[in-house]
């Protein structure tokens, strides 16, 4: 099962200082839907103001179509919707079997809660081996891989990355973002990664958003974005 999520004429930012001006743009349901930009481009200020963590100037978000405008991030978690932040978002005292319990906290069916684990045992095979381990000693990768087997926990509909890709070698990047694909493949759930690594995300993008100081400049296919010339237009 998957979720839209819709953002209308969103302003957001913090004190009286907006950093995004009036965005629209649509993640439609059981697709990947990639936003990019520069740094300081407001990508992670438009997802923080979705998810209830910062409250909009102006402008509507609505999931599956009901209007969560400035609703709390826990009620959100509640109705499916997942948020990964930067830096991956673990609990780094606490052993990986115990991050991934926490991360179902809203299920009560045992069995349910079991069956997710084995998922992402099956999709991230380092954290069975690790599910003792200490998460804050994992790897940057492994780290990322236990947030996102955190968010899965509790069968999320949609799915936000917040530069899923940051600090991360190259090929644990590419290992990354076929996860992602999997994800959106194999369970229907719609995911919207926010990226600036544009050659690792671009191809599991099923619909592209282009950020540039606070305001959308392109909403289309990424196979345009393809060509280098269009791209540095854009950023």
């Amino acid at each position: 099962m998957s979720l839209s999520l819709q953002a209308h004429g969103l302003r957001a930012g913090y004190g009286r200082k907006a950093v995004v001006h009036g965005v629209d743009f649509l993640a439609r349901e059981g697709r990947v839907l990639l936003m990019l930009g520069h740094n300081g481009a407001g990508k992670t200020t438009l997802v923080k103001s979705m998810f209830g963590l910062l409250t909009p100037m102006a402008g509507e978000v609505r999931l599956g179509g009901q209007n969560i405008t400035a609703r709390s991030p826990a009620q959100n978690v509640r109705d499916g919707y997942a948020f990964i932040p930067q830096g991956h978002g673990i609990f780094r005292s606490l052993s990986v079997a115990d991050n991934l319990s926490l991360g179902g906290f809203t299920e009560q069916d045992a069995d349910q809660l079991a069956a997710r684990q084995q998922m992402v045992f099956k999709l991230f095979p380092i954290l069975e081996e690790r599910a003792a381990q200490i998460g804050g000693t994992l790897s940057g990768g492994q780290q990322q891989m236990l947030a996102i087997g955190m968010a899965l926990m509790h069968g999320p509909k949609l799915m936000v990355l917040d530069e899923p890709s940051i600090g991360l070698a190259p090929n644990l990047v590419e290992k990354v973002m076929r996860s992602i694909r999997e994800i959106n493949q194999t369970l229907g759930t719609t995911i919207l990664i926010v990226e600036q690594n544009v050659k690792a995300s671009l191809p599991v993008a099923d619909d592209v958003i282009v950020l540039k100081t606070g305001s959308k400049v392109y909403d289309g296919p990424p196979q345009p974005l393809q060509d280098p010339v269009l791209l540095m237009s854009l950023f």
